[in-house]
């Protein structure tokens, strides 16, 4: 008589701990790129330096709010993105999410600022929002090439020795 044992072999172990470090990479790569903008002619943009003066909190408080967000954004594409949207091509997936995440983010900076001081932008508004969409497309990627595909777990069958 032989046995199958079924396996289940579960990748970066919970759906929580997918989103916490696809979040924290994400936001740090598109943080990153957000600081190296003025070397492509993009205006200087620092999304925790907007959100600590908007709420009136140190800098190191805007970096947490930002992280925060991101980690909160990766859950979203973890729980409800991902399993929801059918596109192989994980590049295209992550582009898709980035520009969802864009919009999503310039509809709240609108409402925001309709509730509370807003700094002024310095520079040409145009080159602020293409800044801002290129660095969401890049956390959508990133998040979409850390996050296993929609199959969170596999399945494995093992055959185990005679009995």
């Amino acid at each position: 008589m032989r046995l199958i044992i079924k396996q289940k072999t579960f990748i970066m172990k919970s759906k929580i701990t997918q989103s916490v470090i696809a979040g924290m990479v994400a936001t740090a790569v598109m943080t990153g790129f957000m600081f190296l903008a003025p070397m492509i002619g993009l205006p200087k943009m620092n999304p925790a330096e907007m959100l600590s003066s908007m709420m009136g909190v140190p800098i190191m408080v805007g970096y947490l709010m930002h992280f925060m967000i991101g980690v909160i954004f990766a859950a979203v594409y973890v729980y409800l993105f991902n399993p929801k949207v059918h596109i192989s091509s994980k590049l295209v997936k992550g582009v898709l999410f980035g520009f969802a995440v864009f919009i999503f983010a310039q509809v709240m900076m609108f409402i925001i600022g309709k509730m509370m001081p807003m700094p002024m932008a310095q520079d040409n508004m145009m080159l602020i929002m293409l800044g801002s969409l290129i660095g969401h497309l890049v956390y959508g990627i990133v998040v979409a090439l850390i996050v296993p595909a929609y199959a969170v777990q596999s399945e494995k069958f093992t055959r185990t020795s005679h009995v």
